[in-house]
C-alpha cells in the first residue's frame, strides 16, 4: 500500500512527523551553508533537521496530483498578492483530487472591528502593530539590513474570509467553509495544527474537486 502524502510549507520549526515540511525562509538556507551556517544565531533555535528547504511561489520539489493533504499556517499574508495567487495554483497542482487543503492565517476583519470599536487614541497603533503592516523602525545598518531580510517577518497583504474565498475559487478549489481548529476529519491534521495558532484567527478549508 503506497504511504499517503501530507505536506506543510512554511512551517518554520515545526515539522511534526508523518509530513514533509518545507520552509523558504532565508536563515534556513544559511543554516545550512556548511561551516559559516552554524554562526547564524539570530533566532536563537534553528530548523528541525526534518525541514526542507522549499518555496510554494516558485513551486515545491513535489509531483502534480501526489498530495493527500497540505497544510499552511500564517504564511500567506507574508506574499505579495501576485504571489499569493501563484502560491495557491501551486498548491492545487500538487494536491491529489478530492484531497483537503487547510490554512489559517490572521483575520483582517477581526482587527478591523477592533480598530473601530476602539476609544483609544491609540488604536491606530495597534492596527498597524497588530497586522504587521507598518514598520516602526527602518533598518540602516548592513546588520539590520540582514536581519530583516533573513527574519521574512513583515505582512504584506492581510485577508477575510470573503477575500480569501474568492482566491481560492479563482485557482479551482471548491467545498470552500471556515474551519476551525481540529475540525478536520482527517486525523493527521491534528498532528500539525496548533491551536495558539487558531485563536481569534481566519481558518480555511477547501479540496480540489
Amino acid at each position: 500500500m503506497q504511504q499517503k502524502l501530507y505536506v506543510q510549507y512554511g512551517c518554520g520549526w515545526s515539522a511534526p512527523q508523518g509530513w514533509r515540511n518545507f520552509d523558504a525562509s532565508p536563515a534556513l538556507r544559511f543554516e545550512r551553508l556548511p561551516v559559516v551556517g552554524r554562526l547564524y544565531t539570530k533566532n536563537g533555535a534553528r530548523f528541525p533537521q526534518g525541514v526542507e528547504f522549499g518555496d510554494i511561489v516558485r513551486g515545491l520539489p513535489i509531483e502534480a496530483n501526489a498530495c493527500d493533504g497540505i497544510y499552511c499556517s500564517h504564511v500567506l499574508e507574508h506574499l505579495a498578492l501576485s504571489d499569493l495567487r501563484r502560491a495557491l495554483e501551486n498548491t492545487y497542482r500538487v494536491l491529489k483530487p478530492g484531497a483537503t487543503f487547510r490554512l489559517v492565517l490572521p483575520d483582517l476583519l477581526s482587527s478591523a472591528r477592533r480598530y473601530l470599536d476602539s476609544s483609544s487614541a491609540d488604536a491606530s497603533f495597534a492596527f498597524m502593530r497588530e497586522t504587521c503592516l507598518g514598520e516602526e523602525d527602518r533598518a540602516r545598518s548592513l546588520k539590520g539590513f540582514l536581519t530583516h531580510w533573513l527574519g521574512n517577518s513583515r505582512h504584506l497583504w492581510m485577508w477575510d474570509y470573503a477575500s480569501m474565498c474568492g482566491e481560492l475559487q479563482a485557482a479551482g478549489f471548491v467545498n470552500i467553509r471556515r474551519a476551525a481548529f481540529g475540525d478536520s476529519p482527517d486525523a493527521m491534521f491534528a498532528t500539525v495544527e496548533q491551536k495558539d495558532r487558531w485563536d481569534d484567527c481566519l481558518g480555511v478549508e477547501c479540496t480540489k474537486p
